[in-house]
């Protein structure tokens, strides 16, 4: 999901004006409409996130249509009301804009504003690569992850309960930041701890925020930690790819399923903000071969499925003990840039909103965190294919796929809502805890942000 920089990205009011160095702020109003151009009555107080938001939708509609001059002129405008060291608002619509310029230079006759506004030196974004104690540090600067670190670790502590081996594939996106806390509960719930298994996937090095340590290193850190805490543990990376629905993964599970199928391991699938990586829209033909880790789906000698569902019924078939899916309640899957956009802009407000709480103007963290959500914006608008790889989708529409693969969700007990609201109060006031049904949703201001959910084997 993230990426951070290490600088600040150039501001876009130091490029080039879009060719059209006469016009000022003040003749703005004074000039008549452009064709296809927004009113002043229409788009209402300009300035506003309304406004910003409808003057995004103009441009990527020009953008599409091959619209050269009418993009040129409503980035012209959103780059004048819209300063990277602007309020939350005008922030949130800069990282828009760098987006549709990014995109219009890949659009047919709109490719001269890339040139116009030198794109590839201006609106690259930089990542910065964490150390562990950096990403601690940042992943606690708000309840964006910790919320759903809580409500799983509680969740996990309460299926395993009696098992003398605990497996933990992590699929997270955080680098298992969420393992040392779920350690330490281990620790201090067993008298004689049982035996953890940790595997992760190499996968996860692609995306933001980055480590500055190889997983080696990582997993290293980890066991000396468990070590510390009388927790033997072992460490295991699988080289696999979300691009496939972590089909290797899935092999290596379904072996040692095999090999040892009345063990009293506790199989634990640990889903945090990365399952939307899967493909969700690719179609694929599956062999039906031994060899390969989805062939139990294929009733005939192939099937087309997409990733995302062929890698939840392979995870169904392993009858792990819990699953937890944790996300982002969005969704920007949508073919069509601009309900992207306004499916992006009208979630992503929350993030820019919430740094004004809790990291100064000007800070490292707020650089690398405002770089972050830049990079997913970009991800959103300016990408097709399978270069667009942010798509998210809301808590239904995971609901609805987790029951079609045959699971059925469990409430969060009692212990992990009150581990959750506990947290909560370590942050600002806008935070909030709702109960959906089983599931539990982190919102802010009222608005839905994370959601979080258990399962188990139908």
């Amino acid at each position: 999901m993230m990426q951070f920089s290490e600088a600040p990205p150039q501001p876009l009011h130091q490029m080039t004006p879009f060719s059209i160095p006469t016009m000022n702020k003040s003749q703005i109003h004074k000039t008549r409409p452009w064709l296809g151009f927004p009113t002043s009555k229409s788009l209402g107080s300009i300035g506003d996130a309304n406004c910003m938001e409808q003057l995004l939708v103009h441009c990527a509609n020009a953008i599409e249509s091959n619209d050269a001059t009418l993009a040129q002129q409503i980035l012209w405008v959103l780059n004048n009301i819209a300063p990277p060291d602007g309020d939350s608002n005008q922030r949130l619509t800069c990282g828009f804009l760098r987006a549709l310029i990014a995109r219009a230079a890949k659009s047919g006759s709109c490719k001269m504003l890339a040139a116009m506004a030198n794109a590839p030196s201006n609106l690259a974004i930089d990542t910065h690569k964490f150390s562990v104690i950096e990403l601690a540090s940042f992943v606690d600067l708000t309840p964006w992850h910790r919320f759903g670190f809580t409500a799983a670790n509680a969740a996990i502590l309460e299926a395993v309960e009696g098992y003398s081996v605990i497996h933990i594939v992590d699929l997270s996106l955080t680098h298992c930041m969420q393992i040392p806390t779920l350690i330490d509960a281990i620790a201090n719930r067993h008298e004689v701890p049982p035996l953890v298994k940790l595997t992760v996937a190499t996968a996860i090095e692609d995306f933001p925020p980055k480590l500055d340590l190889s997983y080696e290193e990582l997993g290293s850190k980890l066991v000396n930690f468990a070590m510390s805490k009388n927790v033997m543990m072992e460490f295991r990376v699988s080289p696999s790819s979300y691009k496939d629905g972590f089909a290797t993964l899935i092999e290596q599970l379904r072996v040692q399923h095999l090999v040892y199928p009345e063990s009293s391991e506790a199989l634990v699938i640990n889903c945090h903000m990365m399952l939307h990586y899967i493909p969700e829209e690719t179609l694929v033909s599956i062999p039906s071969t031994n060899s390969n880790p989805y062939a139990f789906e294929c009733s005939s000698t192939s099937t087309a499925s997409s990733f995302r569902t062929m890698f939840l019924s392979a995870v169904r078939s392993l009858d792990p003990t819990i699953v937890i899916l944790v996300d982002e309640d969005v969704d920007l899957t949508s073919n069509n840039v601009v309900c992207r956009l306004r499916s992006a802009f009208n979630y992503l407000w929350i993030p820019y909103d919430t740094m004004d709480t809790f990291l100064p103007k000007g800070s490292k963290q707020r650089q690398w965190y405002e770089a972050d959500i830049c990079w997913k914006i970009e991800n959103v608008i300016a990408h097709e294919g399978l270069q667009r790889v942010e798509r998210l989708e809301t808590k239904s529409q995971w609901v609805q796929r987790m029951r079609n693969a045959n699971f059925h969700g469990v409430s969060f007990g009692e212990e992990a809502v009150s581990e959750v609201k506990t947290m909560l109060d370590e942050h600002a006031a806008g935070w909030g805890l709702k109960k959906e049904e089983e599931d539990l949703v982190l919102t802010w201001k009222g608005h839905n942000v994370v959601f979080a959910t258990a399962w188990l084997p139908a």
